[in-house]
């Protein structure tokens, strides 16, 4: 079987440098350097699909552009590079969604994946106008998902539950096939969501056997539920020809860090209502010694960043290594990122997928039976 391999459209802004954001924490300056346009971030999609990424992750949240509105746009330029789209369900209607989803298969041939983010940040949902606790906030995520899968199945939908209600809900159209719907959390209520109603659970990327606990985890809720669910893994990846070159890429990165940035962020960080952000806070401690937590897995991007703050590290040998270990216990998906986004999809797809392929782990999901994208960008280099 082969993995399968997802990209990340910064959708809050690229760099040379780390750019921050997400999970009450502020975009940081870095972000203008090469603004979210889409010019570019059809540059990076384009080379995802060439490279033989299945999809491409893109955030929500008021830090970035909306990720409908601009995956929509993206879709008209790209060929078969599906859309891992970030969604609060307290936002819209479930009926709406379930419709915007049907829509979006249609018009893009069934390119949409669902990414649902309940939201772990109380004042960040209130400023959309969702005054729900955590725990409510994933209550309704149940009923939600519920009620979209029910519409989904073309049937005549009537739901009176504690947080939606729906009366006499149909599509004139679903959605054929059905988008999959990706979900993550740490706390006890988000693995009662993820067992019922997920396709693949995604945890962010810590060590493997904090990550063997979770799939254990997930696995038994789920089969408690009479359901099997997949997983995947979160991680930004620097990989290079050499360890000692990806090393000092990261070196560098981190001298990018300036103390009063990362003290900012880490205090945000800390009042965070996030069981996975708390994991990741404790991976670092909010200083840069040993920073390197497991082999090739170091946490120094989660002292400016919210949200995902690991990273494979090492040569194109030692990731794949790593990527092997994760999948041994039970991964199958993985969910990449790296700054910048152009240039680090290359390193990765000309250095770490052609080691997968050779080990038998990994083929590229365009080139069989099908011929690859044709609409290419080349490598914009390093100038």
């Amino acid at each position: 079987m082969s993995l399968t391999f997802h990209w990340f459209l910064p959708t809050n802004g690229d760099s040379r440098h780390v750019v921050g954001g997400g999970h009450g924490t502020p975009v940081t300056a870095a972000g203008g350097d090469r603004p979210p346009s889409v010019p570019y971030l059809t540059q990076i999609a384009l080379a995802a699909e060439q490279l033989g990424f299945v999809g491409a992750l893109t955030p929500t949240g008021a830090w970035c552009e909306d990720a409908w509105l601009t995956t929509a746009l993206i879709s008209q330029h790209t060929e078969r590079l599906k859309f891992l789209v970030a969604f609060r369900p307290g936002s819209v209607s479930p009926t709406l969604a379930a419709q915007m989803a049907s829509t979006y298969q249609r018009l893009t041939g069934n390119r949409l994946l669902l990414n649902i983010v309940t939201g772990g940040e109380s004042h960040e949902q209130r400023a959309y106008g969702d005054f729900l606790d955590k725990d409510g906030r994933y209550a309704r995520t149940g009923e939600f998902l519920h009620i979209v899968r029910e519409l989904w199945k073309g049937g005549t939908v009537d739901h009176a539950g504690e947080h939606l209600r729906v009366e006499d809900a149909k599509l004139a159209r679903v959605p054929d096939p059905v988008p999959e719907i990706y979900f993550g959390g740490s706390s006890p209520a988000a693995g009662v969501v993820a067992a019922r109603h997920s396709d693949v659970y995604l945890t962010w990327g810590e060590p493997p056997a904090a990550v063997a606990e979770k799939v254990a985890w997930i696995r038994k809720l789920a089969a408690e539920e009479g359901r099997t669910v997949r997983f995947g893994i979160r991680l930004h990846v620097i990989a290079r020809d050499t360890s000692e070159q990806a090393w000092a890429e990261a070196g560098r990165l981190l001298d990018g860090f300036d103390e009063s940035t990362v003290r900012s962020v880490q205090e945000g960080l800390a009042r965070s209502e996030s069981e996975g952000q708390h994991r990741m806070l404790a991976l670092h401690g909010g200083g840069r010694d040993g920073l390197e937590i497991h082999p090739n897995l170091w946490a120094g991007i989660g002292l400016v960043r919210g949200g995902a703050g690991t990273a494979m590290v090492g040569s194109h040998e030692e990731v794949a290594d790593l990527i092997a270990e994760y999948q041994a216990l039970g991964i199958e998906e993985f969910v990449l990122s790296g700054y910048p986004h152009l240039e680090e999809a290359y390193w990765f797809g000309e250095g770490v997928l052609p080691v997968l392929a050779r080990r038998g782990l990994w083929k590229h999901p365009f080139t069989s039976g099908a011929a690859a994208p044709s609409a290419i960008v080349p490598f914009a280099g390093r100038s």
